[in-house]
């Protein structure tokens, strides 16, 4: 008579190692390509000129976007990463410095990059900030290329009063909002991304459907997330498709990325993000 084991017969699948399964979401290679592809493009990227108001800007024709942040939320620094050029956005170590609406063109005058002033630093004049915040929102309610924003935020501050406010006018005007989560670097993995859910949730409780990421000038993560925003915004399309080597990007020195200072956080007004630090 055949005697069981009691084993069962699948005992010797069990008892083999299991194969660990990966939940990482893996990149589109062709979004990847496209990234790649469009942060070559935005190298091409010139200085045309700088408008102290909107009535003597560049020609109204074309695409823009437009980089907008608080003073030190690293715009200038980020511009210069994205289009590998050192100097071409002047970051200074004096918040509230960028003045004027700044032009750059991407290898064709109607695709442009525009760098706004700077909002919200406690040090610059009373009364100019007013004509600061003046021009910037004629700006944007009647800038016609104005396709949408890239809204800057440090990743340890974020939602500030006029982060908020700056949220508010382009939904009124059906602009895009790419927010950067900028100075990621600043934070530990884990943190950073909790800062970046909870961003996440508080757009979606506002009834915003605008994306976001985490970014960092200094390591350059997200590089090429934002080129293919960039990119798909300005009507960029892959026509002469260019080799991109990631690593010819200089690393950022302390000369080359705002310095941090303690900005006038409005206690008041923000809307609070809980941070692990």
């Amino acid at each position: 008579m055949h005697r069981s084991s009691g084993k069962s017969k699948n005992t010797k699948t069990s008892n083999a190692p299991k194969q660990k399964i990966s939940y990482e979401k893996q990149a589109d290679p062709a979004i990847t390509a496209y990234g790649i592809s469009a942060l070559n493009w935005l190298r091409r990227a010139e200085f045309l000129m700088s408008a102290p108001k909107l009535d003597i800007c560049v020609e109204d024709t074309g695409y823009e976007v437009a980089f907008a942040g608080r003073s030190n939320a690293g715009k200038s620094s980020a511009i210069n990463a994205l289009t590998n050029q050192k100097q071409l956005a002047r970051a200074s170590k004096r918040p509230g410095r960028t003045q004027m609406i700044n032009f750059f063109s991407l290898g064709n005058p109607d695709q442009r990059l525009v760098d706004l002033p700077g909002y919200g630093y406690a040090a610059v004049p009373e009364a100019m900030k007013i004509v600061w915040q003046k021009e910037l929102e004629n700006y944007l309610i009647h800038r016609q290329s104005l396709q949408g924003l890239v809204l800057l935020m440090d990743i340890r501050h974020p939602l500030q009063h006029f982060d908020v406010m700056m949220l508010e006018w382009a939904y009124s005007r059906q602009l895009f909002v790419h927010v950067l989560l900028t100075k990621s670097d600043k934070l530990n993995r884990g943190p950073a991304s909790k800062v970046l859910q909870e961003v996440q949730q508080t757009l979606r409780k506002m009834k915003l459907n605008f994306s976001i990421q985490l970014f960092s000038s200094l390591n350059k993560q997200g590089l090429e997330e934002l080129a293919s925003v960039m990119g798909g915004r300005l009507n960029y399309t892959l026509e002469q498709p260019h080799e991109f080597d990631m690593d010819a990007i200089p690393e950022a020195s302390d000369a080359d990325v705002d310095v941090d200072v303690d900005v006038d956080v409005e206690n008041t007004d923000q809307v609070k993000v809980q941070t692990d630090h």
